[in-house]
């Protein structure tokens, strides 16, 4: 009987283990991409570009500005909300916030290929008007902004709290589950940083929840040279956006 019982448990735990990398597989996108916090009205925003059956909407200050700055955002970020300090930040650019695809009002659904795409999209629309472009990218658009960087020529490239693989930040969170293996959306940053050749700074918070310091260190070892380093300390992973220190650093940075 206490054989029968230790097989029945076992098989139990098996379901249940399988069942969770189910769900995981499942839900992966819902829990990378967090776009209902950001939805607005498209009355609300100033610049909209064409993507096949999508339309991107954005915000853009300064424009006929010689030089360009694309910011991309984190995954629950609603971007409007640094256009005022973005717009202080780098007075000398024309400075473009555009919501990636499902976010804000942009139309469709948000995914790796996608967002990539989106953003390449972005820069040839935007070198038609400026050839001096500068990216910034926080947290999950540092991976956009490292792929692009990777595509096209970049004055400046700014990463803020980055990682070098968001399959590998998963498999973090959950050690128990194939959860690199089950990600769709990778951003292997590390895979793309060596192809990077304009200068760039990355910015760190020293007490970031959701990126570990090792992450963003392996991050930085795949560019060549280095990129500049910069850590601010007594801050988490959303709380040095408004940190003056940030400010100051990709104020400095992008002069």
């Amino acid at each position: 009987m206490f054989r029968n019982t230790l097989v029945w448990g076992a098989a139990l735990l098996l379901m249940v283990y399988l069942g969770c990398v189910i769900v995981l597989g499942l839900k992966q996108r819902s829990l990378l991409y967090f776009p209902q916090y950001t939805r607005v009205d498209a009355a609300q925003t100033d610049y909209a570009l064409r993507r096949g059956a999508v339309t991107l909407r954005g915000w853009v200050m300064h424009p006929g500005q010689d030089r360009a700055l694309l910011y991309f955002g984190g995954n629950g970020d609603a971007v409007q909300t640094m256009r005022e300090d973005y717009a202080r930040w780098a007075p000398g650019y024309t400075v473009y916030l555009v919501a990636y695809r499902g976010y804000g009002a942009s139309e469709g659904t948000p995914s790796e290929a996608a967002l990539f795409g989106d953003a390449l999209a972005l820069y040839d629309d935007v070198r038609t008007r400026q050839a001096d472009i500068a990216v910034v990218g926080r947290s999950l658009g540092s991976g956009v902004a490292t792929w692009l960087a990777s595509q096209r020529p970049l004055s400046r490239l700014v990463l803020v709290t980055p990682f070098d693989s968001i399959a590998r930040i998963a498999q973090h969170r959950f050690p128990l589950l194939p959860a690199a293996l089950l990600m769709e959306d990778k951003y292997e940053s590390w895979r793309y940083a060596p192809a990077v050749h304009c200068p760039a700074l990355v910015i760190e918070a020293q007490n970031d929840e959701v990126i570990p310091a090792a992450s963003t260190a392996r991050l930085m070892q795949a560019f060549s040279p280095v990129p500049k380093f910069i850590r601010i300390d007594g801050v988490g992973h959303g709380s040095i956006v408004g940190d003056p220190r940030y400010a100051a650093a990709v104020t400095d940075f992008l002069k």
